[in-house]
């Protein structure tokens, strides 16, 4: 039961995490496309909160993947990986039992 709840734990903040990448990608979007202006405090605000939080985990894919111009696949890259980190989580809770 423990590690059905620790498994069940790690899934929801690998989830919070992809939809935060999600966030970020739209935001970035909406920037490029002068949507939204870079300049506003609101926008400057969660674009710097939405670095501090995925600099750290893009960045070292950032530097390991080749230069494609002006297009990251580096959140692609993460919303995969821990894609398939929730599916390795799944089957270790279902060969212990725990789901």
């Amino acid at each position: 039961m423990l590690l059905f709840s620790l498994i069940a734990a790690l899934i929801k903040l690998i989830q919070l995490i992809q939809m935060v990448v999600v966030v970020q990608f739209i935001l970035s979007m909406l920037i490029a496309f002068n949507v939204v202006s870079a300049r506003n405090k609101v926008v400057s605000a969660i674009w710097t909160a939405l670095s501090a939080i995925l600099d750290p985990i893009l960045n070292p894919i950032r530097r390991a993947m080749p230069n494609t111009g002006a297009i990251d696949f580096s959140p692609m890259i993460v919303i995969f990986g821990l894609d398939l980190i929730v599916r390795v989580l799944v089957f270790i809770a279902d060969m212990t039992g725990s789901i």
